[in-house]
């Protein structure tokens, strides 16, 4: 048994897949690239030598990727040290090419399925022991050349030493930044993340209502939290308002029962319509924004105005706010709060249940949605025992942050590098 991987199978040369492919063949490792059929093989090769963002940084290295289809080539995995599984978000899918590397991978070799939701019990319930030691999931964000992110996620058989040898091959030779997360719906990027996105469209009818546009929304959800300049709306225009419909349906099944998540599982009466009438973000030429060409050559942002129906000319907002605009009493603090101070709160609810510490879900929401701080950093800037008074007006105090009042500290971490663990005592943060 190998205790390095140095050979990867990736199954699926989708985007997805295309790029973990090209990152493992970029550090020399060897490749092997499977799709349904040879077509899709070699489309998905071709993407890493692209003239136009090539997904390899080395195109000589584009000598380490064969490919081939699951009919014809399958049974060539049990050459490969890792096999990870990128088809499409099906579970019986899924399961299907699961069945078929257990029958012909080799001894030793980690098994990941890359999802971003579908848990890992259900892919391999009832599946061999064998198999069971060996797998976990890799959750790897988009785009895989550019974001820092991959969540690990083991099994309950999994052992730990095919565990960490994966996850060293992926922090060390894949340059990424690994979350150890749990196998619980969406894991912690997503399941923060979401609730954040559906949270902020569920708000945003009564936020009309009180004079804040969707542009406004944007310049709040933006630069004053320290997130990416897209805010919330022109985010889900990237993302795609079908992915978050089936992120909603995946939610609604998976999440607890007692989840404050699943008020908002369902998408509000004017996205549904948007989403009904296939207006679904940029790959679909508009969806809350879209940009038009001018008879002269120039370009006009445009809204889509969920109050009045109609497509206006976006206005550029210059938000003079900082973080702590959460814990104003104004119109915009008000929705700041109900959105992103709702989501802080969430993510400070959510442990041990999504991750066993504070530090996991910070270095979540940093590397996989481009935070500047995760939720936990927020927290502390904004004043934890702030945080906590509100909650009490509210009604509830979140886990961590009773946590945070019973140890009779005042910040999650110390300037010394230390991060406040579920015991109420700190801990030093590890690499």
């Amino acid at each position: 048994m190998n205790d390095k991987i140095n050979s990867v199978a990736v199954l699926g040369a989708g985007t997805m897949g295309a790029g973990i492919a090209a990152l493992a063949a970029d550090q020399g490792c060897k490749v092997l690239l499977l799709d349904i059929n040879d077509e899709a093989a070699s489309k998905g090769k071709n993407a890493m030598t692209a003239d136009r963002n090539p997904l390899l940084k080395d195109l000589s290295k584009i000598e380490n990727v064969k490919i081939g289809n699951f009919n014809d080539n399958f049974s060539d995995i049990n050459q490969y040290d890792w096999i990870c599984e990128v088809v499409v978000e099906r579970l019986d899918i899924k399961r299907q090419i699961f069945e078929n590397i257990e029958k012909y991978r080799k001894d030793g070799s980690v098994v990941s399925s890359n999802t971003s939701g579908i848990p890992l019990r259900d892919i391999t319930e009832n599946m061999s022991d064998r198999l069971l030691k060996d797998v976990c999931i890799t959750h790897f964000f988009n785009p895989v050349k550019i974001m820092k992110l991959c969540e690990v996620i083991p099994g309950e058989k999994t052992l730990e030493v095919n565990l960490n040898k994966l996850k060293v091959f992926i922090s060390d030779i894949l340059g990424k930044g690994v979350v150890n997360a749990k196998d619980t719906v969406n894991f912690i990027g997503n399941r923060i993340g979401c609730y954040w996105m559906l949270k902020g469209l569920h708000e945003g009818k009564n936020a009309r209502e009180e004079g804040i546009s969707q542009e406004i929304s944007d310049a709040l959800m933006s630069r004053p939290m320290g997130l990416p300049p897209t805010g919330l709306y022109g985010l889900i225009d990237l993302i795609g308002l079908d992915v978050m419909y089936s992120v909603g349906k995946n939610l609604s099944i998976n999440l607890p029962k007692d989840d404050d998540g699943l008020k908002y599982v369902n998408l509000p009466d004017e996205e549904q319509k948007l989403y009904d009438n296939g207006q679904l973000g940029r790959k679909t030429g508009g969806g809350f924004y879209r940009i038009q060409k001018l008879d002269n050559g120039d370009k006009l942002k445009e809204v889509y105005d969920l109050g009045s129906g109609d497509w206006r000319e976006a206005r550029k907002i210059d938000m003079e706010k900082d973080l702590n605009v959460i814990l104003e009493d104004s119109n915009y603090g008000l929705y700041s709060w109900k959105v992103m101070g709702s989501t802080l709160m969430y993510a400070a609810d959510l442990i041990p249940e999504i991750a066993d510490d504070i530090v996991n879900v910070d270095r979540a929401m940093k590397w996989g949605f481009a935070w500047a701080k995760g939720p936990f950093e927020m927290i502390d800037e904004l004043g934890p025992f702030k945080c906590i008074e509100k909650c009490k007006k509210l009604g509830s105090v979140p886990k961590m942050l009773q946590i945070l009042e019973n140890s009779g500290e005042k910040s999650f971490y110390t300037d010394d590098g230390k991060f406040m663990d579920i015991s109420g005592t700190y801990k030093k943060i590890s690499d």
